[in-house]
């Protein structure tokens, strides 16, 4: 099945490898981005680093990057590739979700949202037009339609109005963006454009919504406002009922998802992209992913610990370190902690998605889910 740039190679049930092909390289999917918010991964994990861990794709914050070092700046240097020197894709999220996070901070109307930076307290302005403006600016490779994220616990009547509103900016957003792609001025002209499923936990306010999506020009469709409150179970139901309706010519990202199971789970439902705090702000915390689960390597039974961090592991951190020194330099407050663990996550998370792949190329992926939820999350209070 191919339909322009995404092309799916073989599918099981509803999980998919595939391919997406961008004006800064061609994606393998199903695929992790690594989440660069101010064009940095926090834990002095450089872009050379990066590369050497299989990056395939780098995520910025759209806000943050507006309210810090300005788009116009970034614009000036060469857009945001040029500006940190990541030469492979980069998404941009579209600022909707601190509609969601700064709540005690912004106001909403139809025309768009109105902030106050949680920086310096200066009054800001952000609609579909202002997004679509300032990720042109960022030059980025994919930007995400300007949207509204309700609660998952928000009423039905209040998430059925946040959707309609979310609806008349998508419109807005594909307007602007093909008016700014048509300016010679442009960083990146061949700009693509993900919309934003919405509707908290109900499932005809998701249907409708995808259907909606369905019938415009769009290079994506992500499903928004999941792990915000709602159980693992409800999260897995909402992916059940809304992807059917969503085109299948089109990759799917979940935004903001998730574990490792979560991510099992997802593409198991038909999930291609995916982007994630978790790895590296547990790292910087000494939490490290394993195929066995989740360990805290703070705690003091790996003070004398020779073992890597995972038996087997290739990354630079497993590589060369033990356990007792990596331990040693968390206590100590030394970044080169902070560095080699967010490495090591970053690394498992990479290569998960490289593992499913596998798996998906092989034509069995219901083997391998099953094999990884069995083995994983067997740790004895986080010790492995």
């Amino acid at each position: 099945m191919s339909s322009g740039r995404f092309t799916v190679i073989k599918q099981e049930n509803r999980a998919r490898l595939g391919s997406f092909s961008t004006p800064h390289g061609t994606i393998n999917t199903p695929v992790f981005m690594n989440v660069a918010t101010v064009g940095a991964i926090k834990g002095a994990v450089s872009f050379d680093d990066l590369e050497s861990i299989d990056t395939q794709v780098v995520l910025a914050n759209t806000y943050h990057l507006h309210v810090r070092t300005g788009d116009a700046l970034i614009r000036k240097m060469g857009g945001i590739r040029k500006f940190t020197s990541w030469e492979g894709p980069v998404l941009t999220d579209s600022g909707g979700f601190q509609v969601f996070s700064l709540k005690p901070l912004r106001k909403i109307n139809d025309d768009g949202v109105h902030f106050r930076s949680h920086i310096d307290g200066h009054r800001i302005f952000m609609g579909p037009e202002e997004s679509m403006q300032i990720q042109s600016n960022l030059g980025s490779t994919i930007a995400m339609a300007f949207d509204e994220c309700p609660s998952s616990r928000a009423s039905k009547e209040y998430v059925k109005e946040a959707v309609m509103r979310t609806q008349r900016w998508l419109l807005r957003c594909i307007e602007e963006k093909n008016r700014l792609n048509s300016l010679p001025e442009t960083v990146n002209r061949e700009q693509l454009l993900f919309g934003i499923n919405q509707g908290a936990v109900y499932d005809d306010l998701r249907i409708e919504n995808a259907r909606f999506m369905a019938d415009l020009d769009l290079d994506g469709n992500a499903i928004g406002g999941l792990a915000v409150g709602e159980s693992h179970e409800e999260m897995y139901h909402v992916l059940d009922v809304t992807i059917p309706h969503l085109p299948k010519d089109r990759p799917v990202y979940l935004m903001g998802v998730g574990t490792p199971e979560n991510i099992v789970e997802a593409v198991y439902r038909g999930v291609d992209f995916f982007d994630c705090v978790y790895p590296s702000r547990n790292a910087r915390h000494g939490q490290l992913y394993t195929h066995a689960g989740k360990l805290n390597l703070k705690n003091a039974v790996y003070a004398e610990d020779e073992r890597p961090i995972e038996e087997g592991c290739p990354c630079p951190a497993c590589r060369r370190y033990s356990r007792a020194y990596i331990r040693h330099l968390l206590k100590a407050n030394e970044m080169l902690g902070l560095r080699l663990c967010v490495t090591h996550n970053l690394y498992f998370y990479n290569h998960l998605m490289a593992e499913i792949r596998t798996a998906l190329e092989s034509g069995d992926y219901e083997g391998f889910r099953k094999d990884f939820l069995n083995k994983y999350n067997k740790t004895n209070g986080g010790v492995i």
